[in-house]
């Protein structure tokens, strides 16, 4: 019935029921997911740096980033669940609770769960991104002149050097804004039902198959994104007060010398976000070899490998697809990447900052208002539903990860070793596969993992580009989040993580070997 133009669609969006509820618990869940994890990083780096607690957590956290988004949704719904882990633990004796308690913790109605799992989740994130960019900060001096005028060790990086850092990784906040307001994965696994939020809901109209429903959910798409602006905007503005803030406390004089606190309290958001994952994880694990577990037993009265024979007959397909998809979407990354480095490298010109803005569009822009463009631009080609479709859809935010995981070792090259080949008579092309790429490849096969880690967690591009006809081990398991079957989700979900820990593992077992005569290459890589 759509001949013609008009504004019906919006009509029908703004009478569906519940709809402001869903918008609020977007924008909540953007900002309140944002702000959470960035003072949780900032705080944490303040206090911490340079300690051995900060290296101990510094690398407990950097594998989490590899954890897709569904399994460790899947991990802290199985630890904050009534008859989960941490209810468990609590003995019976002293609550009395011989059956779990009728408490709403996850598909709560106001999100917090949602949040709680977005926070952990995307914490890994920024600290990386903000430990990527201290170099640019001169942070320790900056440090140790503030330490000399008096200033504490949390004021003194707070007044010094976050402002310059917090500039170096806007960007990055705000794809967790766009992303934390417009998730879906995390979403179906830990959000709210009535209503959900509305990238939940535009989900629901695009697969409903009812082809009308395909109106309000190209509305409802172009709405998601208005909600999107509107907390970034929101966001813009509290920086402008944080900065006049800021500069009100230098201005006061205070070193904040009395920081223990502060610095305690870093600590344990920061532990805090680092146990939910790793025992979420753990708990999926468990629960994939558990045979009878009763409540309110900690552990199953036996282990069995049921579950993973019950899931064996339908997880060659998902894997194969999961496979396939990374592999090709992150050597396609892999090759435009390397191609526009070396070119920057050759001519000495780089895109600046617009080319980085550009290269951040595709994670500023909420996934489900393009997405579903995306599909029906597919489908007018006849690709639709195609692995093909599904690769081009993963490569779009495949590459983004993959330039900036290797941009910065790339630039970083010395390239004295070039201008040598040069005068030995190598001609650019020689120097780059015989001298850079080589003494580069443990950055390549990083970014490379990154890109594959990031195509194994697509859930929404493989949904609906996909149409529901290229199964992945991702949109295998949220699917498996309506039947409650937790063995099964327990070994798919553990799939899905092992699937990103293989690409990394390979990407630092390879140089080890091929370098392992090579004592200053292997030191390097």
């Amino acid at each position: 019935g759509g001949e013609s133009f008009g504004l019906a669609p919006f009509a029908d969006l703004a009478a569906t029921a519940g709809l402001g509820r869903s918008i609020l618990l977007s924008l909540a869940a953007g900002l309140i997911t944002t702000l959470a994890a960035l003072l949780v990083v900032t705080f944490f780096i303040a206090g911490w740096l340079g300690t051995p607690v900060f290296a101990v957590l510094r690398r407990i956290v950097s594998p989490l980033l590899s954890v897709p988004h569904a399994a460790a949704a899947f991990g802290i719904a199985f630890l904050i669940a009534p008859s989960g882990w941490l209810v468990r633990l609590v003995s019976p004796e002293l609550t009395g609770w011989r059956y779990p308690p009728d408490f709403l913790v996850v598909n709560d109605p106001m999100g917090l769960a949602m949040m709680a799992g977005l926070v952990a989740k995307e914490i890994p994130f920024l600290l990386l991104m903000a430990l990527a960019a201290l170099p640019q900060t001169d942070a320790a001096r900056s440090a140790h002149v503030a330490a000399s005028l008096g200033y504490g060790k949390t004021a003194g990086f707070l007044f010094a050097v976050f402002p310059r850092l917090y500039r170096q990784i806007r960007l990055p906040v705000f794809a967790v804004i766009a992303y934390a307001s417009s998730v879906v994965d995390v979403a179906l696994v830990l959000g709210p039902t009535n209503p959900p939020p509305l990238a939940v809901q535009l989900v629901r109209w695009m697969n409903d198959p009812d082809l009308a429903m395909r109106f309000r959910a190209s509305a409802g798409a172009l709405l998601q994104i208005a909600v999107t602006l509107s907390a970034i905007a929101v966001w813009i503005l509290g920086e402008r007060l944080v900065a006049r803030l800021g500069a009100a406390a230098v201005a006061s004089g205070r070193r904040g010398t009395a920081d223990g606190a502060v610095r305690f309290a870093a600590a344990a958001a920061m532990s805090l976000a680092v146990a939910a994952i790793v025992l979420g994880l753990a708990g999926l694990a468990v629960w994939s070899l558990a045979g009878p577990w009763r409540f309110p037993d900690v552990l199953p009265a036996s282990f069995t490998l049921e579950g993973w024979h019950r899931a064996a007959g339908t997880l060659a397909d998902p894997v194969a697809a999961t496979f396939v998809v990374g592999i090709v979407a992150t050597l396609v990354a892999l090759v435009l990447t390397l191609a526009c480095l070396e070119n920057e490298a050759r001519t000495g010109r780089d895109g600046g900052d617009r080319s980085l803005l550009v290269l951040y569009l595709p994670l500023l822009v909420p996934q489900v208002a393009f997405l579903y463009g995306l599909q029906v631009l597919f489908f007018r080609f006849g690709l639709d539903g195609t692995l093909g479709a599904v690769v081009v859809a993963h490569l779009v935010f495949v590459l983004p990860y993959v330039f900036l995981a290797l941009s910065d070792p790339w630039r970083a090259f010395d390239r004295r070793y070039v201008a040598v080949a040069a005068t030995l008579g190598a001609s650019p092309a020689r120097a780059f596969w015989r001298v850079r790429a080589p003494m580069l490849l443990a950055a390549i096969l990083v970014a490379a993992a990154v890109g594959f880690a990031v195509s194994v967690g697509q859930y929404l591009p493989t949904l609906l580009v996909g149409g529901g006809r290229v199964p992945t081990v991702t949109t295998e398991a949220v699917a498996l989040a309506a039947g409650r079957d937790r063995r099964v989700i327990g070994v798919y979900a553990i799939v899905q993580m092992v699937l990103p820990f293989v690409g990394f593992w390979i990407a630092l077992a390879l140089p080890a070997v091929l370098y392992r005569d090579r004592s200053a290459m292997r030191a390097a890589a």
